[in-house]
This record gives structure tokens, sequence and C-alpha cells, in this order.
């Protein structure tokens, strides 16, 4: 062998032995590492599992102590209460509504700031322009709503007959209408509210549904439009009072209101939009 081959050769053996040093040191390295992690997994896995023991310990020492009065104060409160938190998430969709005089039928008297109506029993002089209603009482709101989720309100306070919800934009405005969902208009409606046999209406359904504060009622409308749903609130008591659900919405929505005949006196009081607490 010459010179140059035994120097190679030397020079061969020491990368491979360097190289297999590596090697060992970067596989020791390695199951330290794991090691390491396992060992911290393990004292990780520990820590929870002692957490858990603490919290269910914790969780039954209450229910021990408290069972009794928290059963019977929960059962009254927690539907209050999450009640309460539905109507404030939906309330805050809230938009601003006016009515759309363009759309108020002859006996309707609306308020210079487009938020109340009243039926005055006396046919103003006004034209006869095809978005107006003018055969049955009703308004719109000017705002229209393709998609999305909105919100708002109306006190119907001292009234006896009322109507309030969303209505299609398309919806016919010169004949007799009928307030279902089939027809474009999904409502609420109180008929005879000063009698005991009050009833609400729901589209096609009728109800003996008696609200202790009816009179007093301010009534919160909400729509989500893609998912296809109009709900009715009771704002006072944060109460659902009835939702249409599984709609399939392809018109633009409008709200819808009607304040319902005079009545002699008896339903004057207005429908007004009233501003969010």
């Amino acid at each position: 062998m010459t010179d140059g081959a035994r120097v190679f050769a030397a020079l061969k053996e020491y990368v491979e032995k360097g190289e297999a040093k590596l090697t060992e040191a970067i596989r020791e390295k390695q199951r330290q590492t794991e090691l390491q992690a396992e060992g911290f997994i393990r004292k990780m896995e520990q820590d929870i599992r002692e957490l858990k023991k603490r919290k269910t310990e914790v969780e039954l020492l209450s229910v021990l102590q408290l069972e009794e009065p928290l059963s019977e104060e929960m059962k009254e409160k927690v539907p209050k209460m999450l009640a309460r938190f539905e109507l404030r998430r939906v309330q805050s969709y809230a938009v601003d509504v006016t009515f759309d005089p363009d759309t108020a039928n002859p006996y309707l008297v609306l308020s210079d700031d487009g938020k109340q109506v009243h039926d005055s029993d006396v046919r103003q002089k006004l034209p006869d322009n095809p978005e107006r209603f003018s055969y049955c009482i009703n308004v719109l709101g000017e705002q229209s709503f393709s998609s999305g989720r909105f919100y708002f309100e109306v006190q119907v306070k001292g009234k006896t007959e009322w109507t309030v919800g969303v209505a299609t934009e398309s919806t016919n405005r010169k004949a007799q209408i009928t307030l279902s969902p089939g027809d474009g208009f999904w409502t609420v409606r109180l008929r005879d509210g000063y009698e005991y046999n009050q009833r609400l209406i729901f589209g096609n359904t009728s109800s003996n549904q008696k609200l202790p504060l009816v009179l007093n009622l301010r009534v919160g409308v909400f729509v989500d439009y893609d998912e296809g749903r109009v709900s009715f609130y009771d704002v006072d008591t944060a109460a659902l009072i009835y939702s249409f659900t599984g709609c399939s919405f392809t018109q633009k929505l409008r709200p819808f209101f009607s304040p319902g005949l005079n009545d002699n006196g008896r339903n004057s009081a207005p429908l007004i939009i009233t501003p969010i607490d």
C-alpha cells in the first residue's frame, strides 16, 4: 500500500468514527429529549387529573351544602335569566325603523318623525300610488332587508288591536289580504284586547294566550333572514311570544304594521316604534 493510500484509509477511518460518535451523540440527545418530554407529559396528565379531582370535590361539596336552596331558587331564576340574555342578544341587531308614508293607508296618520301611527277615522286625500295600502289600514317600514339579522321594537300600550311583523316587498297593497306566511306576511296580531277572550294570532294560528300586561306590552321583532326565522318577544318580561322557523325568504323583507281600527276611540292609542333600552 502506498503512502497516499494509507493516508486516505486513515482519513476515511477517522471520518467514519467521527460520524459514528456524532450519530450516537445525536441519538442520545434524542433519547434524553424524549424522556424529558414523556416526563413532562406525565406530570401534566397528573396535574390535570388532580385538578379534575379537586373540581369534582368542590362541585360535590357545593351541591351537598346548597342543594335545597339552589334547586328551588334556580328553577325560578335561571329560565328568566336565560330569556333576558337571549333578548339582549337579539337586541344587539337593532336597526332604526321609520314608517313609510308612501305605503300608509289614507286613514292612517303618521307623526312627523315617522315613529307613530294611528287610525284617524277620516280618509285623507292622498295619491293612490302603487306602493300604498288602499284597502287595509296597514303601513310598511321604509327600510328593507335581504340578508343578515335585524330587530326593532313597537309599543302597543293602551291598544285593543294591533299587528306587527314583517312582509315581503311584493305584498298586495290594493285588496283584502290574508296575513299568512304563504302570502308573504310573518306577523303577530292582538284581537279583542279589552275583553277576557283576547286572542293573539300568529299567521293562520289563533291562540288564547294571556299576557298579564298586554296593554302595556312592547313587542320586539327579530328576523334572521339567512336562517329563516322571525321571532316576537314581550320586551318587558323578555318572554318569547312566538317564532316562525324554517322560512324560505326569497324577497326583500320590510317591517309591517297595523294599528287596528279606531273602534270609537277604544283603540285610538298609536303604535310607536321605540328606541332600544
